[in-house]
């Protein structure tokens, strides 16, 4: 499932905003296509305009209610919804929001969801640094020396990249408690840094697109100054 909808308020009409020549939501399409680990792919949304984009990378489309395109809707309800009326066993949201994300990654996250046995599993980014909630350190002691980065547990921040259900746990629980993103058995699972490059604002989507003209995802190569690096076993 490829959740999109027009009504973004931070970034409007988002998944259509273009990001190194193509639309932001191409980028997940793409990239659940060649994961090459699902038998259907189909944006979710509430307005024809991307069931015109669906038809043309050769997916299928799903009309969401326009309740449920709205800032105030939650997204349990948003999967509820989907589950009720496209029949599954597993539901994996593909988040048009990580273009940055890979194919293979997106296939080791599913087959880690399902060799676990897993219910619900959010993606998330493993953060060695520094980490403290409402003035009290979380992963470091302020007594003492201070802790170098490499010694510290690292944080895991959500990254929204990937989530995914068990239908059948996901909506027993949805129907009994009228929530159910974290359901029976849970999961995390880290991904890259490049993953986690999320677009929520205008400034997000320009720091992605120097990132795509860069061709860092994957093809980026250190280099070095010549000068200061020759002689020294630095390679360039």
């Amino acid at each position: 499932m490829i959740p999109a909808r027009m009504g973004s308020t931070r970034l409007p009409a988002k998944n259509l905003a273009i990001l190194n020549g193509k639309p932001l939501i191409y980028y997940a399409v793409k990239t659940a296509k060649d994961a090459g680990i699902f038998d259907d792919i189909i944006i979710n949304a509430e307005d024809d305009v991307f069931g015109k984009i669906a038809r043309r990378y050769k997916i299928e489309f799903y009309k969401r209610p326009r309740k449920l395109a709205s800032s105030k809707a939650k997204s349990d309800q948003v999967v509820y919804d989907f589950m009720k009326h496209i029949p599954c066993d597993i539901v994996v949201w593909v988040n048009t929001i990580a273009p940055l994300q890979n194919a293979p990654e997106v296939r080791r996250a599913v087959e880690y969801f399902v060799d676990n046995e897993l219910d619900s599993l959010i993606t998330v980014r493993d953060e060695q640094v520094h980490c403290s909630h409402k003035g009290k350190p979380v992963n470091f002691k302020d007594t003492g020396l201070f802790a170098q980065t490499q010694d510290l547990t690292p944080v895991q921040l959500f990254v929204y990249s990937l989530m995914m259900w068990r239908t059948e746990t996901f909506m027993k629980a949805f129907e009994k408690d009228g929530y159910a993103f974290f359901c029976g058995r849970r999961g995390l699972y880290p991904v890259s840094k490049l993953s986690s490059v999320i677009i929520k604002r205008e400034e997000d989507l320009m720091f992605a697109e120097c990132i795509a003209r860069a061709g860092a995802n994957g093809r980026y190569r250190v280099r070095y100054d010549r000068v200061t690096a020759g002689g020294r076993g630095i390679k360039r």
